[in-house]
């Protein structure tokens, strides 16, 4: 038993549905389970009727959601024939379902909203892809997720209850994959004990393919994605990136603790408990070999080069120039947590300490705020931090050159210096 996880940018045009459906024709005489995530950019235009809805902006909600409405069921029109009537109707009830919070008005908490509204992104993707399977002859079983997939009430970052999500995949799930072969529901969504759509935070939809893939027992899960496999670096900011074949647990959670959009350490943890290879796939061209990650010992990796733009330095000095002790930090560690900011660097002195986050506006608003008032604070916005993992001396030299450096660090492995 396998489970693949297509992301938004696999589906996003017609085309791209047709190349899923030829993909997983390929395995139509395997168990397999699917999680499809919204069609691109989908859950961003979700986000603004949201964003409409709770601030009393009824009617360009309204509207917002009425286009959303027909790229659906144009994308529908397009792809089905004798099965676009059956879609349309499930397409009907998930916009019904999201108009009837539409007309009225918001009275719990934005989360709260967020999580209704923007899961519908994936019900309605999910249900055109599977007609679109089934028309195509890849015989499928389409599930509503939040039918299996309990949380707490946690809006926008629920956490999953196990031992009731477990049951529900036992006596649901696996009936259906022994039987039916193919079994195509949603990421990034699920339900609490009230029935009230939640969300899993972010990159839900790969952390619910490694949930399932946990309590399947599965053989691998694959992530189809856009690229040809996990690369030491963002081709878009390093030209000479090269692909990574093979990766261990361990690495992929050091790089992305570091910065790099690989895969989030909480997609990793339920795939690591049972010794499960994760395949990063490409979807555009299935023959490459792509990256498999695992828990074997990986040698002779490249250097791993992680940019981080848009960067704000914080310095807090003790007002009286005593020393910053467990007090002060311990302090200043609540505040983080508070706010939800995890400082992507932190140096430490004896009257100072520095850290390093991305610039979000508001919160390093609140945290500067809070932290005056223990803590001289200055704040310096539009620097970048480099990050170099499996650093060589030529690789230093390389993407470090010319820069102003402001702090550095460096270990047996890692180099990271902030820069303007």
């Amino acid at each position: 038993m396998k489970v693949f996880k297509f992301g938004g940018a696999s589906i996003n045009t017609i085309e791209r549905i047709q190349n899923v459906k030829n993909i997983l024709k390929e395995y139509q005489n395997e168990k397999l389970l699917i999680i499809i995530s919204a069609m691109g950019k989908m859950t961003n235009a979700f986000e603004k009727v949201v964003d409409a809805f709770y601030n009393e902006r009824n009617e360009e909600a309204l509207s917002l959601f009425e286009k959303i409405k027909k790229d659906h069921i144009t994308t529908a029109k397009y792809l089905l024939v004798t099965h676009y009537l059956p879609c349309e109707a499930q397409l009907k009830n998930f916009f019904t379902e999201a108009e009837w919070l539409l007309h009225d008005k918001p009275v719990q908490s934005y989360d709260y909203y967020y999580d209704q509204l923007v899961c519908i992104g994936e019900l309605l993707s999910t249900t055109i892809v599977s007609f679109y399977l089934n028309e195509m002859k890849v015989n499928n079983t389409w599930v509503d997720v939040r039918d299996i997939i309990r949380t707490d009430n946690n809006f926008r970052d629920a956490n999953v209850d196990w031992n009731y999500t477990q049951l529900q995949i036992d006596q649901q799930l696996k009936p259906l994959l022994e039987t039916g072969g193919m079994v195509v529901t949603q990421g990034f969504i699920g339900a609490t004990d009230e029935n009230e759509s939640t969300t899993l935070g972010r990159e839900g939809s790969d952390y619910s393919a490694a949930v399932f893939a946990n309590m399947l027992d599965a053989e691998s899960q694959t992530i189809w994605k856009d690229v040809p496999s996990v690369m030491n670096a963002d081709p878009r900011e390093v030209a000479d990136a090269v692909s990574i074949s093979e990766l261990n647990y361990t690495e992929v959670i050091e790089m992305a603790y570091y910065g790099a959009q690989v895969i989030h350490p909480k997609t990793i943890k339920p795939l690591q408990n049972k010794g499960i290879p994760l395949y990063v796939k490409c979807f555009l061209d299935p023959s490459l070999p792509g990256t498999v990650i695992h828990n074997k010992p990986v040698k002779e990796l490249p250097p791993i080069i992680v940019i981080k733009k848009n960067q704000v330095m914080m310095e807090l000095k003790s007002k009286d120039f005593s020393f910053v002790g467990e007090e002060h930090t311990g302090t200043l560690y609540h505040l983080f947590e508070k706010l939800s900011m995890r400082p992507n660097l932190t140096q430490n002195g004896a009257i100072s300490l520095v850290c390093v986050f991305d610039n979000r506006e508001d919160k390093i608003s609140k945290l500067a705020g809070a932290a005056a008032e223990i803590f001289d604070v200055q704040l310096t916005p539009g620097l970048e931090l480099l990050a170099i993992r499996h650093f060589s001396n030529e690789s230093v030299v390389k993407y470090s050159c010319g820069k102003e450096c402001l702090v550095k660090q460096r270990t047996q492995q890692n180099f990271r210096m902030l820069y303007r």
